[in-house]
């Protein structure tokens, strides 16, 4: 038993209730915090909208983000059927299943959008992927995530040169593998290509896979529904030849065009208050406060 443990005695819709208090107080205050960033970067990402449309989308946004973590917080304590249990309809399931037969191996794309804790209790019915672990700096909250990341059929590995060797190791397999791809990369790890039409720095892991390996790549994504009535699940088939080019940087050009494309399916849902645009080509820091 960890510290959070007790989270599992909390009803879902109660712990909804609190995030949807929290991003309350969040949108009460538009020059700091979450909400500031949000804006910040969809100003980059959607400058064709207009202002008011643009702060309806970051009120909206930021209330998603609190609603995704008080979600995690209970995906993480409770066992993973209960996970399994949410899901209400799975579209275009054949995507995955078709993927995983591919004996090169499939790379599962998986954004910061939505739900996406939800994603790993349910994938890991079709089998033990290979996925990286970073500790977190918090002891309790580590013990905690780790807790429940061993409860699930999967392989952790190390955010390092070993665990990247291992991805490969599985995908040369037959196996599949999967991978957050729009972390803010080291300098060394990334290259400058556009993300919603704004060159920044973004990892190549990705791609470098499915160079050498030619896998399936497929993302996935995790949508709570409108109705109340659970969590939907979306499976991309991401089919451009672009995205294994020789050139890694029209690789990875190629898979930033497919997250927006996963992204853009519900924008309000995406983690808006990532410093994802840390890094610009021949830019400043945006989030720097002047």
């Amino acid at each position: 038993m960890t510290t959070f443990s007790f989270l599992r005695f909390i009803p879902l819709s109660v712990l909804q209730l609190l995030a949807r208090l929290i991003a309350f107080f969040i949108n009460t205050r538009p020059q700091s915090g979450m909400l500031w960033k949000v804006r910040v970067n969809l100003s980059l990402a959607y400058p064709e909208l207009s202002e008011h449309d643009r702060k309806r989308l970051a009120r909206e946004s930021v209330i998603k983000q609190c609603l995704s973590y008080a979600e995690s917080l209970k995906c993480w304590a409770m066992p993973p059927e209960w996970s399994l249990k949410q899901i209400h309809t799975v579209h275009h399931l054949d995507v995955l299943t078709n993927a995983l037969k591919d004996p090169k191996g499939a790379l599962i794309i998986i954004p910061h959008l939505g739900t996406w804790e939800m994603i790993n209790a349910w994938i890991h019915q079709y089998g033990t992927p290979t996925i990286m672990y970073k500790p977190m700096k918090d002891p309790n909250i580590n013990n905690f995530v780790l807790e429940a990341r061993q409860r699930l059929n999967a392989s952790l590995v190390p955010t390092d040169a070993t665990g990247v060797k291992a991805l490969f190791k599985n995908l040369k397999q037959g196996g599949f593998s999967i991978i957050l791809p729009d972390h803010v990369p080291h300098p060394s790890g990334g290259v400058f290509v556009p993300f919603f039409n704004t060159k920044t720095l973004t990892s190549t892991l990705a791609s470098k896979m499915a160079q050498k390996t030619h896998c399936r790549l497929v993302g996935l994504s995790c949508f709570r529904r409108e109705d109340g009535a659970g969590f939907d699940i979306y499976c991309d088939n991401l089919d451009d030849p672009e995205l294994y080019h020789a050139d890694i940087v029209v690789a990875t050009t190629a898979l930033n065009k497919a997250v927006e494309y996963i992204i853009n399916r519900s924008p309000a849902d995406y983690m808006w208050g990532y410093k994802r645009f840390k890094y610009l080509e021949n830019k400043e820091n945006i989030y720097k406060k002047t």
